[in-house]
């Protein structure tokens, strides 16, 4: 099956190509042009290679790693899917596309299913659930693959800044009220090859899907494990983590209380099981910091 990966260069893109020729899987992923994938150079992209399924990671870093986006950039990056969202369907072509725990707002505390409807807070939130909705409406043969709380080894991604701060100050504040899923950049490329693996033989599985690490937990508890894990690897200053109010936290008001997603569907239809971040981290930081 012919792939072609859109932010191959990514930190997801990266873990993809790295898992998929441990599965002799190989992917297409050609540079993005200077100003980066819009409608005009998608529409020559897939003109010129035909291919099979396309993994669109090309706004990995704004959708699921960036702190804050211009919504001038979101604008832009929902006129560049529904583009590609239109190519796909023309060139009968399937289209894997992540999402987030983000489209929902947080104020249930039980797991979030994709039956639920999403309700974002955030501008990104918003963002994703309107190529969410362009996606489904504009190409039938999808899957959306919506993550929990995504950490990678990229330098500015949210493991990155969260270990500079514990490398420049002495405490912390992490809410200890807040809920989600961890999961680990490999684990998610683990998924999206799974994936990939079975639409391959032809069954139609097509939708939304909730993928999350197992063990939900709380941003104080998931610091402390990092914590413990990275101060062997580079000296920390920090020494002391502190709870803190979810309300009291500045990014309050646009990241959701409760996200944490159940998974069953994900584990009934492509029999893909979730994985413990916790044992996952150390390699995940041994990356991190021999690349930064």
């Amino acid at each position: 099956m012919r792939l072609l990966l859109l932010g191959g260069g990514n930190a997801l893109g990266q873990a993809l190509v790295r898992q998929g020729a441990e599965e002799d899987i190989g992917f297409l992923a050609p540079r993005p042009p200077e100003g980066g994938w819009d409608a005009a150079s998608l529409t020559q992209l897939l003109d010129d290679t035909r291919p099979a399924a396309l993994v669109n990671l090309a706004y990995y870093f704004d959708w699921l790693q960036a702190e804050t986006v211009d919504e001038a950039r979101f604008t832009q990056q929902e006129r560049a899917v529904e583009r590609l969202a239109e190519l796909c369907q023309h060139h009968n072509i399937m289209l894997i596309q992540p999402s987030s725990y983000r489209v929902f707002d947080g104020s249930r505390a039980t797991a979030y299913s994709e039956k639920d409807e999403p309700v974002p807070l955030s501008l990104r939130g918003q963002a994703l659930r309107r190529i969410e909705q362009s996606v489904r409406a504009t190409c039938p043969r999808h899957v959306l693959l919506r993550f929990g709380w995504l950490l990678d080894d990229s330098a500015d991604g949210v493991l990155g800044r969260f270990l500079r701060l514990a490398e420049r100050e002495q405490e912390l504040f992490m809410a200890d009220d807040r809920r989600g899923n961890p999961t680990l950049v490999d684990d998610a490329a683990r998924v999206i090859i799974a994936v990939l693996q079975q639409l391959d033989c032809q069954i139609p599985l097509w939708g939304s899907y909730h993928y999350g690490a197992h063990e939900a937990t709380t941003p104080l508890a998931l610091s402390q494990a990092i914590i413990s894990e990275a101060r062997p690897l580079q000296p920390l200053r920090v020494q002391e983590i502190t709870a803190q109010a979810h309300a009291a936290r500045p990014d309050a008001a646009d990241e959701p209380q409760h996200a944490v997603l159940a998974c069953k569907k994900i584990l009934h239809t492509f029999g893909i099981k979730p994985r413990a971040w916790r044992a996952g981290l150390p390699a995940l930081l041994d990356r991190y910091y021999r690349h930064v």
